[in-house]
């Protein structure tokens, strides 16, 4: 692996490590009464969602200041630095007001940087398919947060403090002071090009084939609330999962996302084309809902089987949002791709993942799990439906797009 290529592969390593470490773990903290902060779900799904209304934002941040006025690795840096110390004093937040202020700042932080990293690492690739290789240590980060969490917490977390948001804080300090040893990656200086490069991105819409992708995609995010949110807490109970082991148990998600980076990716890349490889991952997910739903019914046979479908997840996001990625980056003009990269994640980690998370704290409200743990059936009934759904729309209407560039050139 080359110089540049370490590089990137750290600086993947950190990001989603930030990540890793709060993402999957805040919400049983947020609405547990006796552990945690004992919000409602309505009240968890707001703070929650914070991270999606501030990736709402990011392209009119992160993606337009880095097109256009400031290199890449510099904006990273500072707000990785400053997002680390909000994190640490967001960790301890005892009240819903305090810790949604905190985390509402932090995500105004990081949201933008989810899309520069991407497009920084593109910048520096020879080639869109080696990108798997890289994002693939994005994955090994979030799995090492997890596993350090459970060891954390097995040794006894300090009294009144969100220990999943301490972690985080800590790594986005690393990754700040990282970010500065980046390969330089400066801003498009195209005087011809639209000064507002947001702009240019929406255009990319007006293609059949790119508007019918990101209209799914945004429908798929918004049903991975289910998984994000209340995982953590449906292994506990009713699974039976002991709660210092749920952070490594969750990271069996991970472990078959790098074995889908690293093995399958590429081949499915070679061999299917972009359209079947996003295929698999959207019917990955109605697979793993479904197994969820049916665990409730039998506790001590399902939870081998709930654990074992946590394999899904890491199949899905690598076939459907890696490759999204790559396939973003392939039909985006040059100097746009930054804004590129930020409209996807608009469309999907902003408006999707927004929605997805109210409409989870509100399914989650009806039916109440956590008082019957036989509801939990009904809970993960509901994106299961809507999952097959859009499996079936995607293999109706989206078309190859190498065999659309095929023809374009060939008409050229």
């Amino acid at each position: 692996m080359s110089g540049v290529r370490v590089r990137l592969s750290a600086m993947m390593f950190l990001q989603y490590a930030i990540w890793g470490s709060w993402a999957p773990f805040l919400w049983p903290y947020l609405t547990d009464a006796s552990g945690g902060l004992g919000l409602s779900d309505p009240q968890a799904a707001f703070i929650f969602g914070l991270l999606w209304l501030a990736c709402i934002l990011a392209p009119f941040t992160g993606g337009q200041v880095a097109d256009r006025y400031v290199p890449t690795q510099i904006f990273l840096g500072v707000a990785h630095l400053a997002g680390g110390v909000v994190l640490l004093l967001a960790s301890r937040a005892q009240e819903f007001g305090p810790m949604a202020t905190m985390v509402g700042l932090y995500s105004l932080l990081y949201a933008p940087t989810l899309a520069l990293t991407n497009s920084l690492a593109f910048h520096h690739l020879a080639s869109e398919k080696e990108f798997g290789g890289i994002r693939v240590w994005g994955t090994i980060g979030w799995i090492c947060a997890g596993i350090t969490l459970s060891f954390w917490r097995r040794m006894g977390t300090p009294p009144e403090v969100a220990d999943c948001l301490l972690l985080s804080g800590l790594f986005a300090l690393v990754m700040g002071v990282y970010c500065f040893t980046l390969p330089h990656t400066p801003p498009a200086k195209d005087e011809a090009a639209d000064p507002l490069a947001f702009r240019e991105a929406f255009v990319l819409l007006k293609n059949r084939n790119f508007l019918v992708f990101m209209l799914i995609a945004f429908v798929v995010t918004t049903e991975l609330q289910f998984y994000y949110g209340p995982t953590a807490g449906f292994l506990e109970k009713p699974m039976g999962v002991q709660h210092q082991n749920v952070p490594m148990t969750m990271t069996v998600a991970q472990a078959a996302e790098i074995f889908a980076m690293w093995l399958l990716l590429p081949v499915a890349l070679r061999r299917l084309g972009i359209r079947k490889t996003l295929a698999l991952g959207v019917i990955a997910w109605p697979l793993r809902y479904f197994v969820f739903a049916a665990g409730p019914l039998s506790p001590e046979v399902m939870k081998p089987f709930v654990v074992a479908s946590l394999t899904l997840h890491g199949l899905g996001f690598t076939f459907f949002f890696v490759v999204s990625q790559i396939f973003v980056d392939m039909v985006a003009p040059r100097d746009i791709r930054a804004s590129a990269q930020s409209l996807l994640t608009l469309v999907t980690m902003g408006l999707g993942n927004w929605i997805g998370t109210q409409f989870t704290g509100w399914v989650l409200s009806i039916f109440r799990p956590q008082e019957d743990p036989s509801k939990w059936t009904h809970v993960f009934l509901v994106p299961c439906a809507l999952t097959v759904a859009c499996a079936v729309a995607f293999l109706l209407f989206f078309k190859d797009p190498e065999k659309e560039r095929e023809t374009a050139a060939a008409a050229a």
